[in-house]
């Protein structure tokens, strides 16, 4: 006999030991869709995860330059609100995802007092005298801080914003440096910070550190592969609009000549007009393509697009010629990613399926659950197929194998699906055709009342 177990479980198990609790919301969150700030969140949201099992509180800040800023705090403004925190985590079936979610809207509620407040906080990163809270991280160390009242070397604008005497600083250090501090406390129930809770926390801001370490590092690579491309972009459009613009520019001279005949004339005009349309054709898809970002992805049901993309005048008559069919199973969940974006992804792949295939071919769309979290949705051809040194160059810019192609369509449609948090794979043969399958994140749709 063989159990299957799904290695990221959706549910809070709330009486599972914390410090599986900790890791595995932390874990699984670097599978989500989230952003620098909502995977903060859940690091946040894993160190106050409820009463008698994380801190009450815990306030974020992050080291930018030579200072270090507030940035975010999570936890109740009081023990009546601390009481109905604790029952909505309690709740059974409740998801990570809806932990999250719940949180997001505690700290959106808490800008005008408790992260409001934070955020006039702000201390230099490299003074060997810092005081606490800053202090951990010019010294990059714990700080397990009691009678905080009677302590010097606490900020007195910090204290009387806590206020509480007993907290905990933990250094969020990334190789050899430190990117912020957390500071956790216990001010609802006034619980003792024990050595084992000091040593759990100080597990979590080392993954914390070593996250925004990762994802800044991300970034920075990010920039230079834009600046890549900018050179890459400068060549094409240089290639791409040379020729159109010398056509424009000869035709147009000769359109000067009194003596030019009336049949010269025309023919100069057409071929101006189809040159220019050409251009308009080109700026478009580069600024398409080009957008400084795409909208956030939100879930819906992908159904009533791909109704609407499919039943589309343009993909109705490229159809003719080949045997569209499109099979979804019935009810499908709600996929996570711009709804807009999510239709013209759809439309591309069905544009280079018919492109790819002869008529009489085929070209098939197909939309299954493929297990608890992830949903697929394929386009397959039965065209000219792929051969592997081109399969490798997809999703470049600027590549294409059409005579007339622009290259642009996939590598839009990877950013789709980056942004997204989803994937997208290739399988093809040359000559018997090729599958393009796009996986997204899902849930299941809320029953009617």
């Amino acid at each position: 006999m063989i159990d299957t177990y799904n290695i990221l479980s959706p549910d809070f198990e709330r009486d599972a030991p914390r410090e599986l609790m900790l890791l595995s919301i932390i874990s699984q969150s670097f599978f989500q869709p989230f952003s620098l700030e909502d995977n903060l969140l859940v690091i946040l949201t894993a160190l106050t995860s409820g009463s008698g099992v994380g801190f009450n509180r815990a306030m974020l800040f992050l080291k930018q330059g030579d200072r270090i800023n507030g940035e975010m705090w999570l936890g109740p403004r009081s023990a009546e609100e601390a009481g109905l925190i604790w029952e909505v985590l309690s709740t059974p079936g409740i998801g990570y995802v809806e932990i999250l979610e719940h949180n997001r809207a505690l700290v959106a509620k808490n800008q005008d007092t408790l992260s409001g407040r934070l955020k006039g906080l702000v201390y230099a990163a490299d003074e060997e005298s810092a005081l606490i809270p800053a202090a951990a991280v010019c010294r990059k160390e714990l700080l397990h801080v009691r009678d905080a009242t009677h302590e010097s070397q606490v900020d007195r604008r910090f204290l009387n914003l806590i206020g509480v005497d007993e907290f905990l600083c933990v250094p969020l250090l990334a190789r050899d440096d430190v990117v912020g501090v957390i500071v956790l406390d216990n001010a609802i129930t006034r619980t003792p910070i024990a050595p084992a809770d000091i040593k759990l926390a100080g597990v979590c801001g080392l993954m914390a550190g070593n996250y925004i370490y990762s994802t800044n590092l991300h970034k920075k690579l990010l920039e230079m592969e834009k600046m890549a491309a900018m050179g890459e972009v400068a060549l094409f459009v240089t290639h791409q609009l040379r020729n159109p613009i010398v056509a424009v520019g000869g035709f147009t001279d000769q359109l000067l000549k009194p003596d030019l005949p009336e049949d010269k004339r025309k023919r100069n005009l057409t071929i101006i007009r189809d040159e220019v349309r050409r251009l308009e054709d080109i700026i478009y898809q580069m600024g398409h393509f080009l957008k400084v970002s795409l909208k956030e992805p939100v879930y819906f049901d992908p159904g009533p697009v791909i109704d609407a993309v499919v039943n589309s005048p343009d993909i109705r008559s490229r159809a003719v010629e080949h045997g569209l069919s499109v099979k979804i199973d019935p009810c499908p969940p709600e996929i996570l990613c711009d709804p807009t974006s999510f239709g013209e992804v759809l439309r591309n792949l069905l544009d280079n399926a018919f492109d790819a295939t002869s008529p009489g071919g085929a070209v098939a769309i197909r939309g299954y659950r493929r297990n608890r979290t992830s949903y697929i949705l394929s386009v397959r051809d039965t065209g000219k197929g792929i051969s592997n040194p081109d399969k490798d160059q997809l999703f470049r810019p600027f590549f294409t194998t059409k005579e007339k192609g622009m290259g642009l369509g996939l590598p839009f449609i990877k950013r789709v699906m980056d942004t997204a948090g989803g994937k997208i794979e290739v399988h093809s043969r040359v000559g018997k055709g090729t599958i393009f399958r796009l996986t997204f994140n899902f849930r299941e749709r809320e029953p009617n009342p």
